[in-house]
Order: C-alpha cells, then structure tokens, then sequence
C-alpha cells in the first residue's frame, strides 16, 4: 500500500513539474513574440533575415553587456536581440558607453561579419530608443 501511495505522489509532482515547464517554455515564446512586435518597424529587418556583409539597419533590446579584450585593446561586446534570434555588436577600442546596459532599447547600423562562427556587427553607428 504504501508503493501505491509513493507511485501517486511521484506522478503528481512529475505532471506539477510538466505544467511548470511548459509555462516556462511559453513565456519565452511570448516574450520573444513580444520583442518581434515591439522592434518591428519599416525600413528595419529582423537579425533573423539580416543579410551577412550589407548594410543593415537593426532594433532591439540588450540581453548582456561584457568588456572583452580583443588583441590586447577593449572591446565593449553588447548581445541585442529582437525576437528573431540574437547578434553581438562590438564596440573596438570602449571600456563602456553611457546609456549601454542590460534591457536599453537601441538600433544599430553597419555591416554584419562573422567572427568564430558568430554574427557580429563591429562598430556600428547606434542610436538610444526611449
């Protein structure tokens, strides 16, 4: 009697542990389809379908921000992502840029490379969105 007991507690806490997870796995989605709906704006594509080495223009909002040397010389690394998917933008030669932080809103300008098998955006023009 007591294995019936143990085998229906271990089921309900299995079916709480699906519901929780699911409701996980849907809030990223909507968060994610609410960052598609908010950076969607005309003349600007989505990180998803930007082309590589054109010129592009980008909106979205900053995941992380982490000073990284590259060849003994800072190098601000910001990750901004739209919904659509995430590229990292660098900025060569800055220790930090006032206004850039974890959940600003921006859009960007410039050519996007690849660096280690990243989409990476050096450089670019930028503009702070309220």
């Amino acid at each position: 009697m007591g294995d019936t007991t143990s085998d229906a507690d271990s089921a309900d806490k299995r079916s709480r542990l699906r519901r929780s997870l699911s409701r996980w796995a849907d809030s990223g989605e909507a968060h994610a389809r609410d960052l598609r709906a908010t950076h969607s704006v005309a003349g600007d594509v989505s990180i998803a379908e930007a082309p590589d080495r054109e010129r592009v223009s980008l909106r979205g909002t900053i995941k992380t921000v982490t000073l990284r040397p590259r060849g003994g010389a800072p190098a601000l690394e910001a990750e901004l992502e739209d919904g659509s998917g995430v590229i990292t933008i660098v900025w060569l030669g800055r220790r930090r840029i006032a206004g850039i932080g974890p959940g600003r809103a921006m859009r960007v300008e410039g050519r996007i490379g690849s660096a280690t098998g990243h989409r990476v955006l050096f450089n670019p023009r930028y503009e702070l969105i309220p």
